[in-house]
């Protein structure tokens, strides 16, 4: 599963670790992700989907059938 939320397209985030001897290593900052199953009532049936907690949040506000569509709008196949 990639680190890419469907919703809100939160994409890692990269950059540096610095050690106390000040030695840097690449490191890299994964969103949480987690795939969640709603039931969309406007197609009638349930849709699988890799989001982010914010994602999940935004669903929560906006409802199922909105952020569906919005989806299906940008042409994401659901």
């Amino acid at each position: 599963m990639s680190a890419h939320c469907q919703v809100t397209g939160r994409t890692p985030g990269f950059g540096k670790s610095v050690s106390h001897s000040h030695v840097r290593t690449s490191r890299r900052w994964d969103p949480n992700i987690q795939r969640k199953t709603y039931y969309a009532p406007s197609l009638g049936r349930r849709v699988t989907l890799t989001l982010s907690a914010k994602g999940i949040k935004t669903i929560d506000r906006d409802g199922i059938d909105a952020v569906v569509a919005k989806l299906r709008a940008r042409g994401e196949k659901i």
